[in-house]
């Protein structure tokens, strides 16, 4: 656990706090958090690469705070705030944060990147892989390419329209599509290009906003890239750009999130009126439809068994099942009800990051993922 937060937390109990600072010592001495350069770290950026083992199934200073009387301590969560899950293609997690960089699973330990190590920046927004095992990340700072021995950084000087990146998607031609607070870019692997779409009202509710920031990018089984935007949907053919509104029957104009299910539908996840479904001809509004709660909804994911998961800010999760709904909150084990990411892993393993930082679910249990006791192998 960091010394800093244990300071806010027992400021008010100097004697606790002392103890609880001797106890970290201890266990930052007898190796749980060993510093460990991997050979793609360049030498001026060795000062905090962070290997956290995975062999530790309770802390030193949690048999201390057991042996003292003390109320044992919550296990350290892996980040504060986890936004993006990813698999890369040779089986490792990659866990985007809200402020503490990147971190990868390799299967042995935590791999603690950020912008010391070479790393773009400090919140991740967007993770995708490319044909050659590159993998692509979006950040505050603009965008990075990992190729498996070294970092490579993309910001505005190298042509990106806007640093501030939002989302990314790869087409089936290998294009790079990177949303931003300033519109889109578009990226060959040797320049890129600008794609305009049509400006709109920037959302005031949101902390970050304009009338060119795109929120979400994907491309459907046509071959047909869909972005998400202030002004709702649009879907691009290589020819023209066609835009799906509150006219046309979706639900809200602030899209933040879109996919395609395995039978052709679409969902769009709105900010201020839920979650709406695109048979191709009529909209329909979930939401509505099944009494859910909430309003506003962040990512949208479908599972291997075909079940659609989403978040809805204060509400937990929601699965779709093709006929019912069932929503998950901390009452069922979450480690809070403001949920981000979902992303099933090659093992069927669901992930869920947000704010308090990662949980698993195995289908029957979700469980809180810490730096010490995390269920990886279960």
């Amino acid at each position: 656990m960091d010394q800093r937060r244990l300071k806010r937390k027992y400021q008010a109990g100097t004697p606790i706090y002392v103890l609880l600072l001797f106890l970290v010592l201890i266990t930052s001495c007898n190796g749980q958090y060993k510093t460990n350069v991997p050979p793609n770290i360049s030498e001026s950026h060795k000062k905090k690469s962070k290997t956290i083992p995975n062999n530790t199934s309770v802390s030193e200073y949690q048999l201390a705070t057991q042996k003292y009387g003390m109320p044992l301590l919550t296990p350290p969560r892996i980040s504060d705030f986890v936004r993006r899950i990813f698999q890369d293609n040779s089986g490792n997690l990659w866990f985007g944060t809200n402020g503490d960089g990147v971190i990868r699973y390799n299967g042995d330990s935590l791999q603690y990147f950020s912008i010391d190590e070479g790393f773009g920046g400090v919140a991740v927004r967007g993770i995708i892989e490319d044909k050659k095992g590159n993998v692509w990340f979006g950040t505050e700072r603009g965008i990075t390419k990992y190729d498996g021995t070294s970092f490579t950084n993309f910001t505005e000087k190298d042509g990106l329209i806007n640093n501030d990146v939002w989302s990314m998607a790869i087409d089936r031609k290998g294009i790079i599509w990177i949303g931003t607070l300033q519109g889109v870019s578009r990226f060959d692997g040797e320049a890129f290009t600008p794609f305009v779409i049509p400006e709109a009202k920037p959302d005031y509710t949101r902390g970050v906003t304009s009338s060119k920031i795109v929120h979400s990018i994907m491309e459907d089984s046509k071959g047909k890239m869909w972005f998400g935007t202030n002004g709702g949907a649009y879907s691009y053919d290589d020819k023209s750009l066609t835009n799906f509104s509150e006219k046309d029957g979706l639900c809200n104009n602030n899209v933040n999130s879109i996919l395609e299910d395995k039978e052709g539908n679409l969902w769009f996840a709105t900010t201020h009126k839920g979650i709406c479904r695109f048979d191709g001809k009529l909209f329909t509004n979930m939401s509505d439809q099944y009494g859910l709660n909430g309003t506003e909804v962040w990512h949208i994911y479908q599972d291997h068994k075909g079940n659609i998961w989403f978040p809805v800010k204060s509400f937990g999760v929601y699965r779709y099942d093709g006929k019912s709904f069932t929503n998950f909150r901390e009452k069922d084990g979450l480690a809070s009800d403001a949920i981000q990411s979902i992303f099933e892993d090659k093992e069927g393993r669901l992930w869920l990051g947000g704010w308090l930082g990662l949980n698993r679910y195995d289908g029957t249990s979700f469980f809180k993922v810490s730096t010490m006791d995390a269920p990886w192998a279960k």
